[in-house]
């Protein structure tokens, strides 16, 4: 479970901390020693500028660099505790029941990086949505805008700690 905070933390449980940092010592070990064997083969099959191999190496490489620093960044500003023990206060690290435009909606109020391994959709404290009910509870309505500029009427069914 991840929560970003306005002070630019990242709040994550113990689980989602150890995953993301074996996927970082992954990356920074085996990850670059497997594009850099990929690289050094393609450019033995000579000249570089016409080398499919080469350029699809080099393009792994530079999107493997980006995921490292950007979970570098992540876990330093990551604090490790409990998911939330509220369970019916919207808040990051929430499963929220809404209707939403009158359609019910089940989702994770967070973080992608953490409810990766769910079928909910993740939306971001930060969302127009994840902003207009951070706070709510059961029964509770809001508005949010959408990109169209069209509000948008939502009310909160119920809350639950995400248990992932």
């Amino acid at each position: 479970m991840a929560e970003t905070t306005n002070t630019g933390v990242t709040w994550l449980t113990q689980e989602a901390y150890d995953r993301l940092q074996a996927e970082l010592e992954h990356r920074r070990g085996e990850g670059r020693a497997e594009i850099a064997r990929r690289i050094d083969a393609a450019r033995q099959e000579g000249d570089l500028k016409e080398n499919g191999g080469y350029h699809a190496a080099k393009d792994e490489q530079g999107k493997q660099e980006a995921r490292i620093r950007q979970l570098e960044e992540l876990l330093r500003t990551a604090q490790v505790g409990e998911a939330a023990a509220d369970s019916d206060v919207v808040g990051p690290g929430m499963v929220v029941t809404a209707t939403v435009a009158g359609s019910e909606m089940r989702f994770l109020l967070g973080s992608r990086e953490v409810g990766g391994g769910t079928d909910l959709d993740v939306y971001s404290e930060r969302s127009p949505l994840g902003a207009a009910i951070i706070g709510k509870r059961a029964g509770d309505t809001a508005t949010y805008t959408a990109p169209s500029g069209r509000e948008i009427a939502v009310t909160v069914v119920s809350a639950e700690p995400f248990r992932g």
